[in-house]
């Protein structure tokens, strides 16, 4: 059960990695959720640039030692990504690209809040005669 239980985790992870990348993009749609994505980005940058523990990698974990095993070498993403999903060397790379996505996803939704704005607005007349 306990492996069952540490995939899941480690989907859910990814989903929220996932989220944490595109989720802005879901704020074009539905504008509140922008709140919830920045505090979502906020976590994500102090994970990865402090020694914060991510619950999701302590989650796994837990898991993985009611199987006997030890903790991830080196955290959820070394284990996962770094080497795997891209290589190593093209990590400041990849940095870049991921904040440009938050930025640009940040960009749309101000854009698309601002236009709903505009259209709400009363229109301001004003007459001479």
């Amino acid at each position: 059960m306990a492996g069952v239980l540490a995939d899941i985790t480690v989907a859910v992870h990814i989903l929220a990695l996932l989220a944490i990348g595109f989720g802005g993009f879901l704020a074009w749609r539905w504008p509140k959720l922008i709140f919830a994505h920045m505090a979502a980005v906020l976590w994500g940058v102090l994970v990865n640039v402090f020694p914060i523990p991510c619950p999701f990698t302590a989650l796994e974990n837990y898991f993985r030692h009611q199987q006997g095993l030890g903790d991830l070498p080196g955290g959820f993403n070394a284990y996962y990504l770094y080497g795997t999903v891209f290589p190593r060397p093209m990590l400041p790379m990849v940095v870049v690209i991921a904040l440009a996505v938050v930025v640009i996803s940040y960009v749309g939704a101000y854009q698309r809040w601002r236009h709903r704005h505009l259209d709400d607005a009363p229109a301001h007349r004003v007459s001479l005669g």
